[in-house]
C-alpha cells in the first residue's frame, strides 16, 4: 500500500499481524528496487510495519536503477541531484508519518544502506528516531563529529574492504565513547549486503542481518 507525505510516495508493508513498531527503510542509490522491497518484506516478517521514502520523487520519480556497470553509473549521475537536507527532512518526515498511524504500536527507527546508511544516521542527528542502523554510509565518517546529538540507539556497519569508505576507523573511535552506539566491521567490500550487486558477501551479509534482527529486538521490540 502506498501512502503519501505532502508530494512523496511512501510504499508501505505491514507485518503478518498487521501491526507492530515502525522502520523507515532509506533507499540506495538504486530506488526501490527488487533488493530493498525484499529487505521491507524481511523487516515486515520480523513484526515491524516498514515505510520506504521515495527520496528521488522531485527529480526522478520511480527511479529504479540496475545494478551493472552502467547502472551504477547512471544511479550515481541520479543522485547528483539530490538535496541532501531536503531528503533528510524526507525522512524525518516519514518516521513522522509512521508514529500518526494506527497500525504502527510502539516505537518508529530508521535503517539504511549506503546512500540511505548516511540518511539514517543524519536523521538520528537531526531527530528522534527510536533506533536507527546505518549500514555502510560513506558520508558518515565526515559527520561523526555529530555522533553526541544522537540520543538513540545506533548501529554502525562497514566493510573493512571498503573501496569507498576509508574513514571507518572514525567511526569505531567515536563509538567507544558514545553511550548506545555499537560498531560492526566486515571482511568485506561496499554494499556487501545486496545480493543484486557486485559486492556482495553471503558470509558477511548474514552475519550483519543476524546482527541487525539482534539490534532491533533489543532496541525496538516487538
Amino acid at each position: 500500500m502506498t501512502h503519501r507525505v505532502d508530494d512523496m510516495p511512501l510504499p508501505v508493508w505491514l507485518p503478518p499481524s498487521g501491526s507492530g513498531p515502525g522502520i523507515v527503510l532509506i533507499q540506495e542509490i538504486f530506488g526501490l528496487d527488487g533488493y530493498l522491497r525484499g529487505v521491507a518484506e524481511q523487516l515486515a516478517a520480523l513484526g515491524y510495519v516498514v515505510a520506504v521514502p521515495e527520496l528521488f520523487h522531485r527529480f526522478e520519480p520511480g527511479w529504479v536503477g540496475e545494478h551493472d556497470e552502467a547502472g551504477i553509473q547512471k544511479s550515481m549521475e541520479v543522485v547528483g541531484n539530490l538535496d541532501f537536507p531536503l531528503a533528510v527532512q524526507d525522512v524525518i518526515a516519514s518516521v513522522a508519518y509512521l508514529r500518526g498511524l494506527p497500525e504502527v504500536t510502539g516505537g518508529v527507527g530508521v535503517l539504511g544502506f549506503c546512500l540511505g546508511g548516511t540518511l539514517a544516521y543524519a536523521a538520528a542527528v537531526g531527530s528522534d528516531p527510536d533506533t536507527a542502523v546505518s549500514f555502510y554510509g560513506s558520508g558518515v565518517p565526515d559527520q561523526i563529529g555529530t555522533l553526541d546529538q544522537v540520543s538513540c540507539p545506533i548501529l554502525f556497519h562497514f566493510g573493512t574492504e571498503d573501496s569507498f569508505i576509508t574513514g571507518y576507523q572514525k567511526v569505531a573511535d567515536a563509538v567507544e565513547s558514545h553511550d548506545g552506539a555499537e560498531i560492526a566491521l566486515e571482511p568485506a567490500g561496499h554494499a556487501f549486503l545486496n545480493h543484486l550487486g557486485p559486492w556482495y558477501d553471503e558470509e558477511a551479509a548474514n552475519r550483519a542481518w543476524d546482527r541487525t534482527a539482534a539490534f532491533l529486538v533489543r532496541t525496538l521490540p516487538v
